[in-house]
């Protein structure tokens, strides 16, 4: 989908890349954020505590034991993906809008992470709508940052490196996601204490 939205891409559909990248962006958060109030309001259902943190901190220890190891491959999920049909359906902001909504919800499309479920019930263990709204609106813009890589894709050369700077990206992109999980369970614990 990545390669999808690119500024080469939506010239030749006749669209503004700055146009349906905002409109990813938009939908990226708002789905996020309405999708974390959801989880926190029905997190609001069950009793305070410190299990919560508890529950918190085990909550991203799992996830990252997950994602560095070889149980990453066998996560739960969906193979549903955003429709690339709507590319030549519809206008630029209207899939922008979309794609970025089904990325930002979190798990209407195929989870490749542990750490997306752990942010989908972090929402739900902050135990408040706007908590959790805040939770999943920083989830859905870190999805719509996934997006930027793309500007540089203005030709079929920029094509081809974008490609290219993906592939090389995936260990690093990895190794990032396991050191935000280590920080977040270091952060959640040292609010115990």
């Amino acid at each position: 989908m990545l390669a999808s939205i690119t500024p080469l891409g939506e010239r030749s559909r006749g669209f503004s890349w700055d146009l349906t990248a905002s409109a990813f962006a938009v939908g990226a958060v708002g789905a996020g954020a309405v999708a974390g109030a959801a989880g926190g309001a029905l997190g609001s259902l069950a009793p305070t505590g410190a299990w919560r943190d508890i529950a918190g901190v085990g909550l991203i220890a799992l996830a990252l034991a997950v994602d560095v190891s070889p149980l990453r491959r066998r996560l739960p999920t969906t193979r549903r993906q955003v429709n690339e049909d709507w590319l030549a359906r519809y206008r630029g902001w209207v899939y922008g809008v979309a794609f970025g909504a089904q990325l930002g919800a979190g798990v209407l499309t195929i989870v490749t992470s542990a750490a997306v479920y752990a942010a989908v019930l972090g929402a739900v263990l902050c135990g408040s709508a706007a908590a959790g709204a805040t939770v999943g609106g920083a989830f859905g813009a870190i999805r719509a940052l996934s997006l930027l890589p793309a500007r540089i894709a203005t030709d079929p050369r920029g094509l081809v490196r974008l490609h290219e700077r993906l592939g090389r990206a995936e260990a690093p992109a990895r190794q990032t996601a396991a050191a935000a999980l280590a920080a977040a369970m270091v952060l959640v614990l040292v609010g115990l204490l």
